[in-house]
């Protein structure tokens, strides 16, 4: 008889089986009262904390013996759960994620091809030459490429161990840290993983990189919305998110579903602006002409009826594409056109950066509520 092969243990599996748990004394599961946090599952093996009130709460034992037995009787008994569960007090629980990150902001785009990563990864090094600390993560899970365009895809990221704790040290280069999935994964391998799987995969990233302090942490996200956006607001409170678009009216009409998913009731990230990218050609050898082959000024009158700051336009050059295959970002050359545009882009992120966390309260996490 043929085996039947176990399914694979995502930290949904877990979540759900813990909903079978009630805190005594409660009608709620140990779920819906927040108190089931950093679960991590590595193969067969979990590992998950229990936030309690008190540390010295007399249902600490029982709890976690029943949390226990509901995992293996709902996931399966081959599950690595025994011994594995800490208990925490709640004000064990108060030291946020990356606290050492005064701003975290995310680059989105509406849709595929309008040259999201570019913008993300030469924003980067742009911030970096005012002389502010960047890092940068690559949270598109299923088509990394910022490995190539820093020219590092041969460079494996290493473990450190600080403060007792394994870390992953991020790369380094052109004065920004950053840190991809691409690093893991072979370059030719397509990455099939189902939801849950890319979000924890992002979630690693973010809470066992060793990113220390930075002035300014950027995410190059998916095209559209998806379950990466959701993971990350619900991982960590985003400061703001840039939009990248294109002149033309397909872009354009996407743009909007991605403002308003940011600026959405329950996810509530401020927007910071727009960036109008391959807004006109320019020719090498022609450096003053201008040719508005996507059409002309799409981005600007876009960000004027959705009251939005046009953070900058960027030229459709050859530099550009050959910078970011090469692994030489354009903007590190400041006295090209390109580098000047960035430069600007830059300035003005940190001018609306600045002006969001004078005029705004600081943006929260998104919490999951089920009923």
């Amino acid at each position: 008889m043929t085996d039947i092969p176990r399914k694979l243990i995502v930290p949904k599996n877990i979540t759900d089986a813990l909903r079978n748990v009630n805190f005594p004394g409660s009608n709620q599961d140990v779920v819906s009262l927040d108190m089931a946090q950093e679960i991590r599952v590595a193969g067969k093996k979990v590992t998950l904390s229990l936030v309690f009130q008190r540390s010295d709460d007399p249902s600490i034992p029982a709890v976690i013996a029943a949390c226990e037995e509901a995992i293996l009787t709902h996931v399966g008994p081959e599950v690595e759960i025994k011994g594995n569960i800490t208990a925490k007090a709640i004000h064990q629980m108060e030291r946020p994620i990356l606290s050492g990150v005064k701003n975290l902001i995310a680059v989105a785009s509406g849709k595929g091809g309008v040259g999201k990563s570019t913008v993300a990864v030469n924003l980067a090094v742009a911030l970096a030459k005012t002389g502010a600390k960047v890092g940068l993560i690559d949270a598109d899970i299923f088509g990394p490429s910022i490995p190539k365009m820093f020219g590092v895809e041969d460079i494996r990221p290493v473990g450190i161990r600080v403060d007792g704790k394994e870390r992953i040290q991020p790369i380094n280069k052109f004065g920004v840290n950053f840190l991809s999935i691409g690093f893991f994964v072979k370059v030719e391998e397509a990455i099939i993983w189902r939801g849950p799987m890319a979000s924890n995969a992002l979630k690693q990233l973010i809470t066992d990189g060793n990113w220390g302090d930075l002035d300014y942490l950027l995410f190059d996200l998916p095209p559209g919305t998806s379950d990466i956006h959701l993971t990350l607001v619900q991982t960590v409170p985003i400061t703001g998110a840039i939009i990248v678009t294109t002149p033309q009216d397909v872009a354009l009409a996407d743009v909007i579903r991605g403002v308003n998913m940011f600026k959405s009731k329950g996810v509530d990230v401020p927007v910071l602006g727009l960036v109008e990218n391959m807004a006109w050609f320019t020719p090498e050898e022609l450096p003053d002409n201008k040719y508005y082959i996507f059409g002309k000024n799409g981005g600007v009158k876009l960000a004027e009826e959705l009251e939005l700051p046009l953070l900058g336009q960027i030229p459709l050059v050859m530099g550009i594409r050959e910078g970011g295959d090469s692994g030489n970002p354009a903007a590190d050359d400041e006295n090209s056109p390109v580098g000047k545009a960035f430069a600007e882009i830059a300035s003005n992120v940190i001018r609306e950066v600045e002006s969001r966390n004078e005029h705004l309260d600081p943006t929260k996490k998104v919490k999951v509520s089920r009923k």
